[in-house]
C-alpha cells in the first residue's frame, strides 16, 4: 500500500431539489409583478455559461412602486408592530430558511460558483442564525444601551454584493426588520435567485405586505434605489469605487448610509505559530469562496526565519485541493463568478508578473467551459506591487517577510483599507499586542475568516464605517432621542 494513492469519487450534489422558473419577476408589495419600464437579462452558471433564468431589470418606475409600497407597509403595519410580534416573523423566516436549506444551498452554488460544501455549510446556515440573532432582539431594542426610546428608521435601501448573496441578504434584512424597519433590495446582478427564493419565503412566513420588496437589475437600479428620495436610510456592500459614488450621492440628503467596502487583509505568521495549523488558516483565509471574500487575507506577512517552511508546506497543502464542479461535495475551489470578475483577477494576476513577483500556481487541469482561475500564490513580493496593494477579490495570495513585530505592524497597516487581520503565534501577550495596534475592524487570532451574528463587522478607511451584526450592528437602523 505504501505510495498508493486514492482518488475521489465523484459525489455531486443533485440538481432536483431546486425548481428554476424560465423568468422572474420583481418582488413588489408581496408579489411578483412584471417590471413596468424596465427590461430583462440573463443570470448564468459561472461553471458551465449556461443560462440558468430570465430576471427583470427594475426602472425607475418599478423604483417608486415598490418605495411607496415600503412607505405604506411601513406607516400601517411593521412600524407600528409591537417588537415581540415582529420577532415572530423573523423566528418564522429563520425556520422556513432552514427547512429549505438545502434548496437554497443548490441554487446558491449554482448562481454563484462556490462550493456546495461552502454554501450548504456556512452561507445558509449562517443567514439563518442572522434571523434567529435579530429576532431576538426585535423586543428588546430600548435595552441594547444605544440611547432612549429607540425607533426605527424608516425605508431602507439596500444593495448586497454577488459574493456572498443569501448571507448579505440576511446581514441587511434581518437587523433592519428586527428594528421596524421597511426594505427595498437589490440582489446583484450576476446572482440575484436566492433573493427571489428569499421573496417566496417571505410570503410563505405570510410577511405583511411591503415589508420587504426585492428588485433585480444591474447597477443603474442600484443608484435609482439609492438616490430615490423616499428612501430613509441606505446600507450598501461592494466595491470601494462604487462606495464612494453612493456617498457622494447621499451627501447632503439627510439619509443615513453605512459601507462595507474592499479590503486587503494581513495574515500574519510568527515563528513561534504553529506551523499546520497557520498553513489551514492560510488556506480558509484566502481561498475559501474563490478569495471571493471582502475580508480575505490576501497578504501573507510571514517572519523571515520560517517563511521558506511556511511557503513550502503552504504549496504542498494547495496542490492537494480539488478544483471543478462547485455541486461536487469534494470540491474546494469553484468557479469565478463572472467573465468580468476573471478577467479583472487575471489583470492583477499580470501585474504580478510583470512587476518582477514569482507566480506559482496549483497543478490543476482548468475545466473546458466556465470562468477558471488556480489557486495562485505570488512570493518576492514588495509593498509597492500592485498585487500587494489592491483588492483581487480573488485565489491569489501575496507572500510578504518581516522580521520584528514592529515590521509586521507597519506593513499590515500600510494599505488604505481596514476590514480585517489575522495574527498567528503561540503567545497571548503578542496576541494581544498586536490586536492594538492593527488598524482593521476585526482581528483574528489564530485563525481566519470565522463569522457570528453576535459579533460586529466592519472597517475603517477604505474599508467604509458603521458596523453590521452584533448589538452595535442595530444602531444604524434606530433612530433614537440621542440621535434626533
Amino acid at each position: 500500500m505504501a505510495g498508493k494513492t486514492f482518488t475521489y469519487a465523484p459525489a455531486p450534489e443533485s440538481r432536483a431539489v431546486v425548481t428554476l422558473e424560465p423568468s422572474y419577476g420583481l418582488f413588489v408589495d408581496g408579489s411578483f409583478v412584471d417590471p413596468v419600464d424596465g427590461g430583462v437579462f440573463a443570470t448564468v452558471n459561472p461553471a458551465d455559461e449556461q443560462v440558468l433564468a430570465q430576471v427583470s431589470a427594475a426602472g425607475a418606475r418599478d423604483v417608486d412602486r415598490a418605495v411607496s409600497a415600503a412607505r405604506a407597509a411601513y406607516d400601517g403595519v411593521w412600524s407600528r408592530m409591537p417588537g415581540a410580534e415582529r420577532g415572530k416573523y423573523l423566528f418564522r423566516i429563520a425556520r422556513i430558511l432552514q427547512e429549505r436549506s438545502r434548496e437554497l444551498a443548490v441554487l446558491e452554488t449554482l448562481d454563484n460558483g462556490k462550493p456546495i460544501r461552502e454554501s450548504r455549510d456556512v452561507d445558509v446556515p449562517l443567514a439563518a442564525a442572522h434571523f434567529f440573532y435579530h429576532a431576538g432582539w426585535a423586543d428588546k431594542l430600548e435595552y441594547a444601551g444605544l440611547g432612549p426610546n429607540p425607533g426605527p428608521v424608516g425605508v431602507v435601501g439596500q444593495v448586497i454584493p454577488w459574493n456572498f448573496p443569501l448571507l448579505m441578504l440576511a446581514w441587511k434584512v434581518a437587523p433592519a426588520l428586527a428594528c421596524g424597519n421597511t426594505v427595498v433590495l437589490k440582489p446583484a446582478e450576476t446572482t440575484p435567485l436566492s433573493a427571489l427564493v428569499f421573496a417566496d419565503i417571505c410570503r410563505q412566513a405570510d410577511l405583511p405586505a411591503g415589508v420587504v420588496n426585492i428588485l433585480t437589475g444591474a447597477g443603474e437600479t442600484g443608484r435609482l434605489v439609492v438616490e430615490h428620495p423616499g428612501i430613509d436610510k441606505v446600507a450598501f456592500t461592494g466595491s470601494t469605487e462604487v462606495g464612494r459614488q453612493i456617498a457622494r450621492a447621499v451627501a447632503g440628503t439627510g439619509k443615513r448610509l453605512t459601507l462595507e467596502l474592499g479590503g486587503k487583509g494581513a495574515n500574519i505568521v510568527f515563528d513561534d505559530a504553529p506551523v499546520d495549523q497557520a498553513v489551514e488558516g492560510i488556506v480558509n483565509g484566502i481561498f475559501f469562496n474563490q478569495g471571493h471574500v471582502c475580508c480575505a487575507g490576501s497578504r501573507l506577512l510571514v517572519q523571515e526565519s520560517v517563511a521558506d517552511d511556511v511557503v513550502d508546506r503552504l504549496k504542498r497543502r494547495l496542490t492537494t485541493l480539488r478544483l471543478g464542479d462547485p455541486l461536487d461535495k469534494n470540491t474546494d475551489i469553484g468557479a469565478i463568478n463572472s467573465a468580468e470578475q476573471l478577467a479583472r483577477v487575471r489583470a492583477l494576476a499580470d501585474a504580478g508578473d510583470e512587476e518582477g513577483a514569482d507566480r506559482w500556481s496549483a497543478p490543476c487541469a482548468l475545466p473546458d467551459r466556465g470562468f477558471w482561475f488556480p489557486p495562485t500564490v505570488f512570493t518576492g513580493v514588495s509593498q509597492a506591487h500592485r498585487i500587494a496593494r489592491e483588492e483581487i477579490f480573488g485565489p491569489v495570495l501575496s507572500v510578504l517577510t518581516f522580521r520584528t513585530p514592529e515590521e509586521a505592524v507597519e506593513k499590515a497597516n500600510n494599505t488604505p483599507y481596514g476590514l480585517s487581520a489575522g495574527v498567528w503565534t503561540e503567545k497571548g501577550s503578542r496576541i494581544l499586542s498586536m490586536a492594538a495596534r492593527l488598524r482593521a475592524g476585526v482581528v483574528w487570532a489564530n485563525t481566519f475568516n470565522r463569522f457570528d451574528p453576535a459579533s460586529p463587522f466592519g472597517g475603517y478607511k477604505e474599508s467604509g464605517y458603521g458596523r453590521e451584526g452584533g448589538r452595535h450592528g442595530l444602531e444604524a437602523y434606530l433612530a433614537t432621542e440621542a440621535s434626533a
